[in-house]
């Protein structure tokens, strides 16, 4: 396990260096360039969407309402990154982290926005009669025949990432974090887990979004008044916290209690990790799911995509980091713990059990929604009739990931998210003029048309 160990934080070294952090921030400034900054300023529009594609449509093409699918995008981008993601960021990068990932954030509205349009436009339909997409689909529908190798690396890199960042490090997060509170064993988590998700999982999209579109907001929405309470709370500490965030952004920070201290370098480096693993944005997992909506407009689905991130990072991320800089940051802890504890400070005897739940239910629709990311790469490899092994093999790893090193599955899952981030980037540079040309012609009142209603190049 040890020399295993070892090479993976060699592989992460590399896939997370400098190059990752350009190829991600770079690509996200490229399309919000291209589109005129067009996601951040269509904000509104995109929430007005999203109102409107909250029922699902009889006969319409697509699987699922728009609104359901980005619920389905929130269940697996909502998770442990927004509680343990972000305190281990703050932890290892100090303040400053939390800035570059809301950079993070506000430029991947543009990708998050690119990837959707993408899925929808090149969107297939399979053997089973469902609507597929995503960036194994773009890039062989979109780029040719001779980039099919790479759309069939990211499926493979999907398959695999599925069983880090969407299922064992998941699992182990909340058996960690349960342990503490309640003093559950590890290994009863994650049966009780393993049960309840796989009861949704093998009923497939359509039960795994109508549980999403149920749970994603009531959860949301808790988390975040829990939050505003801390804050209020601590509100005479708010305004040195984000006076924090932005001169440590910039500025080496010193070591203070049981925080070691960060470069600039550090605070750029677990921002962005951290805010990618958090949002997904450039990951080309979210598309996956937005292939499904019942829509007939890719720009649509874009604007309603990108809201993602913008609640996943600025709204939900920014309420953790706050909560941590206005009371417990420099304590020693990291991770979880460190979120419970700052929780618990401002609201003792229940601060502890708001975050073990928060985070409880978070996993658990994120294992949900990263089944579905994951069937869909398998199946893109080897057929429709293979997802009911995949299904069977990623509950059983709910269990498995419960009981493993907490360490080393981060590890895993860090490395992975990078080698799907990279197919998928590659991707969205090439393929950015078709973007900007339908968003062009989406706003000018042009028809733009889905996936179906093309010709794709098929092997």
């Amino acid at each position: 396990m040890e020399t295993l160990t070892n090479l993976l934080s060699a592989i992460e070294g590399v896939v997370w260096g400098p190059l990752m952090l350009v190829l991600l921030l770079g690509v996200g400034v490229y399309l919000q360039i291209g589109l005129k900054v067009m996601p951040i300023r269509k904000l509104g529009m995109g929430f007005k969407l999203l109102w409107q594609g909250r029922e699902s449509r009889e006969g319409a093409e697509g699987e699922v309402s728009p609104f359901n699918a980005l619920m389905t995008s929130l269940s697996a981008t909502i998770g442990t990154g927004n509680i343990a993601g972000v305190a281990t960021a703050i932890f290892l990068g100090g303040p400053g982290a939390v800035f570059w990932m809301w950079i993070t954030a506000l430029v991947g509205m543009a990708t998050k926005f690119a990837e959707a349009v993408l899925a929808v436009r090149y969107r297939e339909v399979d053997e089973a009669g469902d609507h597929v997409g995503g960036p194994m689909y773009y890039i062989r529908n979109g780029l040719g025949k001779k980039w099919k190798w790479l759309g069939g690396a990211f499926a493979l890199f999907g398959a695999v990432a599925a069983f880090g960042i969407g299922n064992t490090v998941q699992s182990n997060s909340v058996a960690d974090g349960l342990e503490q509170s309640l003093n559950l064993p590890h290994w009863f988590t994650g049966l009780v887990i393993m049960v309840l998700a796989g009861a949704v999982i093998l009923g497939g999209i359509k039960r795994i979004a109508k549980v999403a579109g149920k749970l994603v907001p009531i959860m949301a929405v808790s988390y975040i008044l829990c939050g505003l309470l801390v804050l209020i709370i601590n509100l005479d500490q708010v305004g040195s916290a984000l006076g924090m965030i932005f001169t440590h952004a910039f500025t080496p920070i010193s070591a203070a209690g049981g925080f070691a201290g960060a470069a600039v370098a550090k605070a750029i480096q677990f921002g962005v990790a951290r805010g990618v693993f958090s949002n997904e944005a450039g990951l080309g997992s979210a598309p996956i799911a937005h292939a499904a909506a019942q829509t007939k407009n890719p720009v649509r689905q874009g604007l309603i995509a990108m809201l993602g991130t913008f609640i996943d990072t600025i709204v939900v991320c920014s309420i953790t980091a706050l909560a941590i800089l206005t009371t417990a940051w420099t304590s020693g802890e990291t991770g979880a713990a460190l979120t419970s504890l700052s929780f618990n400070e401002a609201l003792p005897g229940v601060g502890q059990y708001v975050v073990s739940f928060a985070l409880a239910v978070f996993a658990f629709t994120t294992i949900l929604g990263w089944a579905f990311y994951g069937e869909k790469c398998f199946e893109y490899l080897f057929g429709v009739a293979s997802i009911k092994y995949y299904r069977v093999v990623y509950i059983l790893a709910i269990f498995v990931g419960s009981v493993l090193p907490l360490g080393f599955v981060w590890l895993l899952a860090s490395v992975f998210n990078a080698m799907m981030a990279i197919p998928n980037l590659i991707a969205l540079a090439l393929l950015s003029p078709i973007v900007f040309k339908l968003t062009k012609d989406y706003f000018e009142g042009k028809e733009v048309l889905p996936g179906e209603a093309l010709e794709h190049d098929k092997p």
